[in-house]
């Protein structure tokens, strides 16, 4: 089944843009890509959600704002609680309550969005390689490879061999497929498909302790189920971290992808989407929210 396009106004001038895998009336399950990715890193997993259990399951692959095909911020505002809000604004424009999967980035907007007020309704809350507590050792190195290649690339090939070194993994496929994650400018450069603001350095960006308990009570207020699947060799969230994690949140299910890191359902697709959808299938709601 093709996928369908589907937009969702979230804000003034800001229209987001996602791909429907499955029926519009089966039970939604959002996928929010991490910080400089598009809603193609989800493109295996919204496909083999769409196809599970007689298409009873409908994936919304979304491009968050900055990125992708969504719109851009006029004002360049990319904090945490904007993407948070336009989250909210999603989930109010479906049917029911979605469980909502969230890689890096978009798992830490969907702890907020869900765990505080105004609260949006969710099913269920999946965190890939992402959790309350948070190693900055992993996230800058992720930060860094953005800025590092924001003026992007002479050519594919340049681009695929710079991957390549960031991602610890040997290149395979194509070279095209990038032009999915890719736009090319009129100078003929190859540049990410986010917008370059994202980068831009903030005065007022929250103290890092604070913050995570921010995210800690957000996620201790959510009542719907929360799994946090961590890849074997992530740098961003490690064993320890997840340890500690299964004494503050015992409620919380955890597992693990083993040979992946940060970037779970590209480096072992399969495996990814194996752990993830008994959840899903467990606790996707096709009623319409409260």
């Amino acid at each position: 089944m093709m996928a369908e396009a589907v937009h969702f106004a979230v804000s003034t001038g800001i229209s987001l843009r996602a791909d429907r895998h499955g029926p519009a009336d089966g039970a939604p399950v959002l996928l929010l890509h991490g910080s400089g990715q598009t809603r193609w890193s989800w493109e295996g997993t919204a496909r083999s959600i769409g196809g599970q259990h007689g298409s009873r399951l409908a994936a919304y692959a979304v491009d968050l704002r900055g990125h992708g095909e969504s719109g851009w911020c006029p004002d360049g505002n990319y904090r945490i609680d904007a993407f948070a809000d336009d989250i909210r604004a999603v989930v109010g424009g479906l049917d029911a309550a979605p469980v909502i999967v969230g890689a890096s980035m978009g798992g830490i907007a969907a702890l907020l969005a869900c765990g505080e007020e105004p609260r949006a309704a969710c099913a269920g809350v999946v965190l890939v390689d992402i959790a309350p507590l948070i190693e900055m050792k992993g996230s800058s190195r992720v930060g860094g490879f953005m800025r590092k290649t924001i003026d992007g690339f002479d050519s594919l090939e340049e681009a695929a061999a710079a991957i390549a070194v960031y991602s610890g993994r040997t290149r395979q496929g194509r070279t095209e497929g990038l032009l999915k994650n890719l736009r090319q400018g009129a100078d003929g450069r190859f540049r990410w498909h986010w917008d370059p603001a994202l980068m831009t350095p903030r005065d007022d960006d929250p103290d890092f302790a604070a913050f995570e308990a921010r995210l800690l009570a957000a996620t201790q207020a959510i009542t719907a189920p929360i799994l946090i699947v961590r890849g074997e060799d992530s740098d961003v969230l490690s064993r320890e971290t997840m340890t500690r994690l299964r004494e503050l949140l015992p409620d919380v299910a955890q597992a693990e992808i083993a040979g992946a890191r940060h970037m779970i359902a590209g480096d072992d697709n399969a495996r990814f989407n194996a752990a993830i959808l008994p959840f899903l299938v467990a606790h996707a709601d096709n009623r319409p929210p409260a």
